[in-house]
């Protein structure tokens, strides 16, 4: 839980501390000063030690690190390149749970659909839905009806009416 007080109160506090530690005092006593735990001033003087530029290098990443290394990233890429059908599937899309059990199948560790969704996030995919068309489309065809059939349907459906404005 976040103490209470602005990042600069709070870095001041923490200064505050450190020079006390620098004068001499016990960490219980400074601890108690400040108003805090032992273990905190125990931390602030380990961190305080270091210099500011290095403090950031060596901070713990905000995120866990991922359970692909960016080689097996690199693999994964390269299976989903293939398509689907080239891994067993009977149409050639990708879905979250299918890359889930790609996944566990070439690498063995297993990922949720949401966990998928920010991998492929990750290596640069994005989700698109299949287009489909009928076995008998004929552009050629529904050129015809648009321009022949359909007004002549109109016509009778809005008998002197305009079926924009209703």
């Amino acid at each position: 839980m976040r103490p209470i007080g602005t990042s600069d109160q709070l870095a001041a506090r923490r200064e505050r501390a450190l020079v006390l530690l620098q004068q001499g005092h016990a960490i219980a006593q400074v601890a108690k000063v400040v108003g805090v735990t032992p273990r905190s001033v125990q931390r602030w003087r380990r961190e305080g030690l270091q210099p500011r530029n290095k403090r950031k290098q060596n901070s713990r990443p905000p995120h866990r690190p991922g359970r692909l290394t960016p080689r097996q990233l690199k693999q994964l890429e390269q299976a989903l390149l293939k398509g689907a059908y080239a891994h067993g599937y009977a149409q050639d899309y990708w879905t979250l749970d299918r890359i889930a059990h790609l996944i566990w199948h070439l690498f063995g560790v297993r990922y949720g659909s949401s966990a998928v969704w920010y991998l492929l996030q990750r290596i640069g995919w994005s989700c698109q839905k299949p287009q489909r068309l009928s076995f008998q489309h004929d552009d050629a065809e529904i050129a015809r009806w648009k321009r022949y059939t359909w007004p002549r349907i109109k016509k009778v459906a809005w008998p002197g009416r305009n079926p924009c404005i209703y």
